[in-house]
């Protein structure tokens, strides 16, 4: 089967009036990428400098062990604030930084942690063991005899057991529900090495040490406590979400409708997404993270699923009056990211659904807007009549590239890309699709000129 690649729909250059410029919810406040970054580096070197102040200097081997021991033990507790505090759902952070990527940084930061926290245990083990003048069995038995340590010791093992339930290869064969209580120890476990840090010679001496530790804990916990138990549950009562219509849309997709009372409260923005906690007998544990399929209004709310695995096939059997629960908005895929007059968005399968509300609410006139759907065949084009009709009123180009991924003509290559969109280096470009697809189209677009920084996507293969 050859590839087809349509013809734009509608001919934005012959276009005889301009688009009326759609509204677009106020920004919420947003922390930058590179804000947080430099903030995350600098609370580093804060530690660091922390540790200088108190290092005593010796060439005594065993005070050698000791004083990396207690760096790295100061720098794997502030790495488990990092940790959690990426996890907060803080909006600001989420809204500025973007879901995915704090998820990626949260995954190598929680690496870096994990040698730490060994790099800290080996060398107080060898310190121990060097001032004892024992072997490093004894040591070790003698070292969990101190309560504290012992709390360090189980925090150590929990840490340990969320990083290996965490690789990839584990993640694939465990249950989403079995990760997430795994992955919920590492809240124990940050409070077991606080234990343990206060106790320790760098912040005991210190009450200045202790009350900023202590501060930083407990700004944290505090985050945490208030972003993702009291908001969702503010948000439940407010807003008493309730499923109204499930209406199919292709094969193995569907729409649901949520209605709710107060919607406008929740500030959410075409491109972002909730989490979704749908309260029936299967799907009531898990929060399950979709996308808006269409702008909020009226009080509705509107998601696009595809059936993908046990979760997304029951939803399909969602009935009106469901009650749901939902937490966000979370994600940066919106207005706020654009630089640039002219937008495409490019999508791939189900990911058409943040496009298809870019698509209707991001300001711009006749030539400003366009869209590249790519599917394998037409049965595969989600929300078609409704994409239609939006590039029908805001006379926008509309193109459909149709055909399968191994096929020998490859409609995302950049020089297939320029003749689609001549000026395409001029565009920011939202892009949202598999994840196979995204890196490929990433790729073709930074080769046919697109800057890295006006390629705006987001995606959760990794967690």
């Amino acid at each position: 089967m050859t590839t087809e690649v349509s013809e734009p729909l509608f001919d934005v250059r012959a276009a005889a009036r301009p688009f009326p410029r759609t509204p677009v919810a106020a920004p919420a406040p947003r922390l930058a990428p590179d804000r947080l970054r430099n903030a995350v580096v600098g609370g580093a070197g804060a530690v660091a400098l922390l540790w200088g102040l108190q290092a005593e200097a010796s060439a005594r081997l065993d005070a050698v062990f000791a004083t990396g021991a207690h760096l790295t033990g100061l720098l794997a507790g502030y790495g488990v604030l990092v940790m959690l505090f990426l996890m907060a759902r803080v909006p600001a952070v989420e809204h500025g930084v973007g879901a995915d990527r704090l998820a990626r940084w949260h995954a190598l930061g929680g690496r870096y942690v994990l040698g730490l926290v060994g790099a800290h245990a080996l060398l107080a083990l060898c310190g121990y063991a060097v001032h004892t003048r024992t072997d490093l069995v004894t040591a070790t038995l003698g070292l969990l005899s101190y309560p504290a340590l012992a709390a360090a010791t189980a925090g150590t093992a929990l840490l340990v057991a969320v990083g290996v339930t965490s690789a990839r290869a584990a993640r694939r064969r465990l249950r989403h529900e079995t990760w997430r209580a795994v992955h919920l120890l590492s809240h124990l476990a940050a409070a077991l090495g606080f234990v343990h840090q206060l106790a320790g010679p760098d912040l005991a001496g210190s009450l200045p040490a202790v009350w900023a530790w202590s501060m930083a804990h407990a700004t944290v916990a505090v985050l945490l406590v208030w972003y993702r138990i009291v908001v969702p549950v503010r948000q439940a009562l407010r807003h008493t979400l309730r499923v109204t219509e499930v209406r199919d849309e292709g094969p193995d997709v569907v729409s649901v409708t949520i209605r709710g009372t107060g919607l406008e409260r929740l500030c959410a923005e075409p491109g972002q997404f909730f989490r979704w906690r749908f309260l029936t007998r299967r799907l009531w544990r898990t929060a399950l993270p979709f996308s808006l399929s269409a702008p909020v209004h009226d009080d509705t709310l509107r998601i696009t699923v595809k059936a993908l695995g046990d979760h997304t096939r029951r939803i399909r059997r969602l009935r009106p009056g469901t009650r749901v629960l939902a937490t966000g908005p979370f994600g940066a895929l919106t207005a706020h990211r654009r630089t640039r007059r002219k937008v495409l968005l490019l999508a791939g399968g189900v990911g058409i659904t943040p496009m298809r509300a870019l698509f209707e609410t991001l300001p711009g006139g006749p030539g400003d807007v366009t869209l590249l759907y790519r599917a394998s065949d037409a049965e595969g084009l989600v929300l078609r009549e409704e994409l239609e009709r939006i590039a029908r009123r805001r006379q926008a180009a509309l193109h459909y590239l149709l055909g399968p991924s191994d096929a020998s003509f490859d409609p995302l290559a950049p020089q297939a890309l320029r003749n689609l969109v001549p000026d395409l280096a001029a565009h920011d470009v939202y892009l949202c699709g598999p994840p196979a697809m995204s890196r490929a189209a990433t790729d073709a677009l930074v080769r046919a000129g697109v800057p890295v920084r006006r390629i705006h996507s987001e995606d959760f293969s990794h967690g």
